[in-house]
C-alpha cells in the first residue's frame, strides 16, 4: 500500500493550474508503456476505447471484471503513475470499488456524475454524498486516491450556456468540498467558459483536448491544471488501421512512405 500512496501522492502534484498534467489515454499495456515512453508523468486510461478493445459498448456495458483486469495489465506495463476511468464504478460500493482500484495498482480515478444508460445527471448531493463515500474508503484503506470529478452538465445539461457553466460550478464546488481533488468538466470547450471555471471552481480542473479546444499552452494559461484526450487518440489510430486495411484489401502498400 505504501507503494500505491505514493504514486498517488505523486500524481496529485501533477495538478498544477497553469502547468497542466498532460495525459494521452490508453487503452492497453503496449498504448501504455508508449505514453510512458514518450515521457509523460502518468498514464490515463480511456473507459470508451478500453472497452472497445474488450469487445464492448462504452457506458457501463463492460463487466466490472474485466475492466478492473484491463486496468491491471496497465498498470503492471509501466512505472508512473495510473489513473483509471471507471465511469460510475460499475455498480460497486465505495470501499470494493477503492479496493479493486488499488489491487489494479492504480492510484485515481475518474466518476462521472450522469447516469451511463440515460445520460440523465445524477443529483448532484447524492453525486457528492457517493464522492465522499469513496474519499472515506480511500482515506480509511490508506491509498490517497486521487479522484477525478467528471461532471457533466456540457453533455447531458439544458439550458443557456450561461446557466450549464452555473450548473458545472456548483457541482464541481460539491464535489470538491466532498474530497474530489480535480474537477472534470467534460466537453467544456469554449476558451470563456474555461477561464471561468478554472478561476471560480475553486479546484484544479481537467479539460478534454478535441479538435476545436484551445492549444495546451493556451488552456496552461487559462489556468488548466490537466489535459486529457479521452478516446481520440484510440479513434485516430483505428482509423490509421482502417485506412491500412483498405489499401491491403486494394492490392496496394499499406505502409506510409519513409
Amino acid at each position: 500500500m505504501a507503494e500505491i500512496h505514493e504514486k498517488a501522492a505523486a500524481l496529485r502534484a501533477l495538478h498544477v493550474p497553469g502547468d497542466p498534467v498532460v495525459l494521452p489515454n490508453a487503452w492497453d499495456a503496449a498504448s501504455a508503456r508508449a505514453v510512458e515512453a514518450a515521457g509523460f508523468p502518468a498514464v490515463a486510461t480511456g473507459s470508451a476505447s478500453v472497452a472497445a478493445v474488450l469487445g464492448y459498448e462504452d457506458g457501463h456495458d463492460t463487466p466490472a471484471d474485466e475492466m478492473f483486469a484491463a486496468v491491471a495489465r496497465i498498470s503492471r506495463a509501466v512505472a508512473v503513475p495510473v489513473t483509471a476511468d471507471v465511469e460510475r464504478g460499475y455498480g460497486l460500493e465505495p470501499a470494493e470499488l477503492v479496493e479493486r482500484l488499488a489491487a489494479a495498482g492504480a492510484v485515481g480515478c475518474n466518476l462521472e456524475d450522469s447516469d451511463p444508460a440515460t445520460g440523465a445527471l445524477i443529483d448532484p448531493g447524492e453525486q457528492a454524498d457517493f464522492l465522499a463515500a469513496v474519499r472515506a474508503a480511500a482515506d480509511e484503506a490508506g491509498t490517497g486516491l486521487v479522484i477525478n470529478a467528471r461532471v457533466d452538465t456540457f453533455i447531458h445539461g439544458s439550458g443557456t450556456p450561461g446557466e450549464r457553466l452555473a450548473e458545472a460550478l456548483d457541482r464541481g464546488g460539491r464535489y470538491l468540498a466532498a474530497g474530489a481533488n480535480c474537477v472534470y468538466p467534460i466537453f467544456a470547450g469554449d476558451p470563456e467558459v474555461i477561464g471561468a471555471l478554472a478561476k471560480e471552481m475553486g479546484g484544479p480542473i481537467n479539460v478534454l483536448f478535441r479538435p476545436g479546444v484551445p492549444a495546451i499552452r493556451d488552456l496552461a494559461a487559462l489556468g488548466v491544471a490537466r489535459v486529457s484526450y479521452g478516446p481520440g487518440i484510440h479513434r485516430a489510430a483505428q482509423a490509421f488501421t482502417a485506412r491500412m486495411l483498405d489499401a491491403i484489401a486494394r492490392g496496394d502498400d499499406p505502409f506510409p512512405p519513409a
